[in-house]
């Protein structure tokens, strides 16, 4: 007797942030670790802040804000090619985060989309 399955929708969003591998949180001028990637710091703070999903997104070949169309080297990365933080929440919480971080996402590209999440769950055979 196989079981039934429920699919449970519920509204949420996504935020993608487009900006380059090069980017950094707290620069110190003259030193040669100059701070954290700005990508890394996005998705801590992002867990921090309870949201559903995030992930760090690296590219090969694209362009950004009418920027040049770059492309990743045969044998080294190229900082400067963009790359995309994904967050996905409450439209709330997505508009949250960024007005708390916007010195961190102050002239990046952001883009909302809506979506719907999907939780798949077992209904009683008898359903």
């Amino acid at each position: 007797m196989s079981e039934l399955r429920k699919i449970t929708t519920t509204e949420v969003g996504m935020i993608r942030i487009y900006l380059k591998p090069s980017d950094k949180v707290g620069k110190r001028p003259r030193a040669f670790w100059s701070g954290k990637p700005l990508y890394r710091e996005l998705v801590s703070q992002a867990k921090r802040d309870r949201l559903m999903n995030a992930v760090a997104h690296h590219t090969f070949y694209g362009f950004s804000n009418h920027g040049p169309v770059m492309e990743n080297g045969a044998e080294l990365s190229n900082p400067h090619l963009t790359m995309c933080v994904e967050l996905i929440g409450r439209r709330r919480q997505l508009e949250r985060f960024c007005e708390r971080h916007c010195e961190l996402l102050a002239n990046k590209v952001i883009v909302y989309k809506h979506l719907e999440h999907w939780s798949i769950g077992s209904l009683p055979a008898n359903a």
